[in-house]
């Protein structure tokens, strides 16, 4: 265990000044062959690639109601989201949604389909979020969860929900409902601006 208090860590920057294979000072150029500027070693030829981050997550449906986790972290700290976090190495993207989903909320659900793919350039990553049926109204939440609870579809918290992309995911669902319950996938772009 760390001797430290959760809040003393953050997540890394992106960019990086030192090669994590042999510890030698990185440049900043064009590699040979390739068309981007990339973090390069000059010492031991390692190119450090920086490609996007998945978001991935569920929109929880338990009857007429949807289940969403008031965040008690940075950032949107107090903000309603729907169950989603960075994806983990060595799991899919379904497996993914479903973690996050237990880790934040705990309910027991049964995943669905794809529902929403949402590219987000400006803060270089893609978000992914599954419909998912809600089995009972047993909820857990954990450490990154203030609370959990279920909204009527006409009462979500439209003002406090934490991000743009948990908001054009909802809409897309109330949508698709009130057209007859399809519910097909939605692929589309969002520039974060101001509340983003």
């Amino acid at each position: 265990m760390s001797p430290h208090e959760p809040s003393f860590y953050f997540p890394a920057p992106r960019t990086q000044n030192f090669c994590s294979q042999c510890a030698h000072p990185l440049s900043h150029q064009i590699p040979p062959d390739d068309n981007r500027i990339r973090d390069l070693c000059e010492h031991c030829g390692a190119v450090h690639y920086q490609n996007p981050r998945n978001v991935v997550g569920i929109v929880p449906i338990w009857g007429d109601q949807v289940l969403l986790c008031r965040r008690a972290i940075e950032p949107r700290l107090g903000k309603w989201t729907l169950p989603a976090g960075f994806m983990e190495l060595g799991e899919t993207t379904e497996q993914g949604a479903a973690r996050e989903n237990q880790e934040e909320s705990g309910a027991q659900i049964k995943i669905q389909s794809l529902f929403t793919i949402i590219d987000v350039p400006s803060v270089n990553q893609v978000h992914f979020y599954y419909l998912a049926e809600v089995q009972n109204d047993l909820l857990a939440p954990g450490p990154e969860t203030i609370e959990a609870a279920f909204f009527d579809l006409d009462a979500i918290p439209w003002d406090e929900l934490s991000f743009r992309t948990v908001a054009t995911t909802l809409e897309h669902y109330i949508q698709d409902r009130q057209r007859g319950g399809i519910y097909p996938t939605h692929h589309y772009a969002i520039d974060f601006g101001l509340r983003d």
